[in-house]
């Protein structure tokens, strides 16, 4: 019998390393690198080289969508000033994942989730709340999940260091990267 089809949102390599170990067991995963929020341009063409090699060599096909910062820049407006983890994230949160619903939907997969949840600075009831309504949206099924738990981060930075990938030390967007003083 054959496994469902999962679209992956993957935000980056070292957060996918866990997630794809867990939800290939169940489904045939295919990852999608749609991250309009990271900045600068040579960071997100650095993840996104990173994530290329990555899914290649854990036989994972990779899918994308073009680089387009004003997309963010606009789902986003107004709320530029507000701490991490707020309003700003939520949208950005949305903005990814409504792109992975609509492809998922269009390309006829059975499921869709997101690494995202794998960070110990998201909050995965938000981020599973988005993925539900999109769902309803989109009618594909969405994967609730929280990644982080029983030492899913800590699992995914073991393997991060095993496979060579480099963590990074802020979100991805030019907020978050101010906020590290980066």
């Amino acid at each position: 019998m054959a496994k469902p089809r999962l679209l992956l949102h993957m935000c980056c390599a070292p957060c996918s390393t866990h997630v794809i170990n867990l939800l290939r067991e169940s489904y045939e995963v295919v990852a999608f690198f749609y991250n309009p929020n990271i900045h600068p341009r040579k960071e997100h063409a650095s993840r996104f080289e990173e994530s290329v090699a990555f899914t290649k060599k854990v036989r994972i096909p990779l899918h994308d969508e073009a680089y387009d910062p004003k997309e963010w820049f606009d789902r986003i407006k107004g709320h530029e000033d507000e701490p991490e983890g707020g309003e700003r994230c939520k949208k950005c949160y949305e903005l990814r994942l409504e792109k992975t619903a609509e492809k998922a939907s269009r390309e006829g997969f059975d499921v869709f989730t997101t690494t995202l949840t794998i960070s110990p600075h998201k909050k995965a009831d938000i981020i599973n709340g988005i993925g539900k309504k999109l769902a309803q949206r989109y009618g594909v099924s969405f994967l609730e999940a929280d990644f982080k738990k029983r030492d899913g981060f800590k699992k995914s930075v073991e393997l991060s260091r095993w496979h060579g990938l480099r963590r990074q030390n802020y979100c991805g967007c030019i907020y978050s990267k101010k906020k590290k003083k980066i």
